[in-house]
């Protein structure tokens, strides 16, 4: 997908928002740090939540909107992933904490993506570092779990907490980029991209690009080909089959999306567990189902067969089914 523009022809570059009010969802933080910026002052920052939801964004926008031209040399990412050790923190974080800002900055900025991924003897040497310091840099740290953060960083750092992107606030941004690129998102196929990403920006503009790459029309077919999914319709067939008491149909089922689909198990379970909920099927009975998904996907992670897992859950379902009476239309 790459060419002579380079990484603007990866879409989730190309329209990565440039200041902090074009960041899409999240209005009540973007606010907040809306008014960081007003006041020219920050503190040190920690920004936990799933991933794909705007937390390097914001950190970029955030710096763009304080630095302005100069925001390249006063703004510093690392992925603690990379460097996970105390080194990186005695070298890296330290050499750039301890310069002058460039410009008329009062201060830099130090972003470090991942830093669940942090040692905690590493973690303990920039806790020190962060108070040392704190006159020429601030620090922005990102996480998917703020518990794997050390107490005394997050005692200095306002968090912010990031939730899944709203559905309707990721259709919108999706329809833009449909007519900048001009695409025809059916309904659909816009549909299908939000079932599958759930809540994740960056994937369903990915998976928008997969899908324009092969059509300009963008239909469910397509979304779920291309991305390997289950359907909603396939998992409720499969459900409504075992639970009929119908084992070897829905066994027969399960062996057509696991080889002639090629989907793995655990996508197959993720899917099960997720339409469990909208059953028509007595509260208690709903339980006994959730606590066999479970089981299941705790084998599949210890490495299990997932042939043989899934067609034990599918057994399970087939004699809840049959306990509870068929299945209601």
């Amino acid at each position: 997908m790459l060419s002579g523009d380079g990484l603007e022809d990866i879409w989730t570059e190309k329209y990565r928002p440039k200041t902090l009010s074009d960041v899409v969802g999240h209005r009540e933080i973007t606010e907040r740090l809306m008014a960081y910026v007003e006041k020219r002052s920050l503190p040190h920052l920690l920004f936990a939540g799933p991933a794909g939801t705007g937390k390097t964004t914001s950190a970029i926008a955030l710096a763009k909107d304080l630095f302005q031209d100069h925001w390249h040399q006063n703004f510093q990412e690392l992925n603690a992933s990379d460097d996970r050790g105390i080194d990186v923190v005695r070298s890296k974080i330290k050499d750039f904490a301890r310069t002058i800002p460039i410009g008329d900055a009062t201060f830099k900025i130090i972003f470090l993506d991942e830093a669940d991924s942090l040692t905690r003897p590493a973690q303990a040497a920039m806790r020190r570092t962060m108070e040392k310091y704190s006159h020429t840099c601030r620090f922005i740290l990102s996480c998917n779990y703020s518990s794997r953060i050390i107490d005394p960083i997050q005692s200095r750092c306002a968090v912010f907490r990031f939730r899944s992107v709203d559905r309707e606030d990721i259709g919108a941004f999706l329809r833009r980029i449909g007519e900048e690129e001009g695409l025809d998102i059916t309904d659909d196929g816009l549909e299908a991209i939000l079932f599958i990403c759930e809540g994740d920006l960056r994937k369903a503009i990915n998976t928008l690009q997969v899908a324009a790459s092969l059509d300009k029309r963008i239909e469910s077919a397509a979304i779920h080909q291309i991305t390997g999914s289950v359907t909603a319709e396939e998992t409720r067939e499969l459900i409504a089959l075992s639970l009929g008491g119908q084992f070897v149909d829905a066994r027969n089922f399960l062996t057509n999306m696991l080889v002639n689909k090629g989907l793995s198990g655990e996508d197959i379970l993720k899917a099960i567990h997720r339409e469990v909920y909208s059953l028509d099927f007595p509260e208690k009975r709903k339980i006994d189902l959730i606590d066999h998904i479970g089981e299941v996907e705790f084998r599949l992670v210890q490495g299990s067969n997932e042939r043989i897992q899934l067609d034990s859950l599918l057994a399970r379902f087939a004699v809840i089914g049959r306990e509870t009476g068929a299945l209601k239309k």
